[in-house]
């Protein structure tokens, strides 16, 4: 869906930002944000670049790097580092074969690490695109992982 399109479906009004941020990223193939779509968001709420820019930076849910079908978000939080996260991120890395910060080859999946995805209670969570899971081990994250690979196979 083009850009344009997007924005329609919103009113012109700047407390809408980061629905319409959501929107358009979730629009595009490879989940990010590309700097046109920042600027034509801009000026379609009337507000500067900068505090749209400093929206997107501030949220670990929008990039501006391309990424894969599939973005894993693994929680490093205090409670979630002390209940085995980075057990996570080994698990996921060896999966997947990539590190924090990369995309599979295939580009079905990109993996980036997290400051805190609001379960705290739960610990440890990751989140794929929309969806999050909670008490993680790493028999239950190979078995979400290949759900995944089912799915877009």
């Amino acid at each position: 869906m083009h850009i344009d399109k997007v924005l329609a479906q919103f009113p012109k009004t700047p407390d809408r930002l980061l629905e319409i941020l959501l929107a358009v990223q979730g629009h595009h193939p490879q989940q990010y944000l590309p700097e046109d779509d920042l600027r034509k968001i801009a000026s379609y709420l009337d507000i500067p670049e900068s505090r749209v820019c400093g929206v997107v930076s501030f949220y670990t849910f929008f990039s501006t790097v391309p990424r894969g079908r599939h973005v894993i978000q693994v929680c490093e939080n205090i409670p979630c580092h002390v209940n085995g996260a980075a057990s996570i991120i080994t698990t996921l890395g060896e999966l997947l074969g990539v590190k924090p910060g990369e995309t599979t080859e295939d580009g079905q999946f990109t993996l980036e690490t997290a400051s805190c995805l609001g379960c705290c209670d739960e610990p440890p969570v990751m989140r794929i695109n929309d969806k999050v899971y909670h008490h993680l081990t790493p028999d239950k994250i190979k078995a979400i992982i290949s759900e995944y690979r089912e799915v877009t196979a």
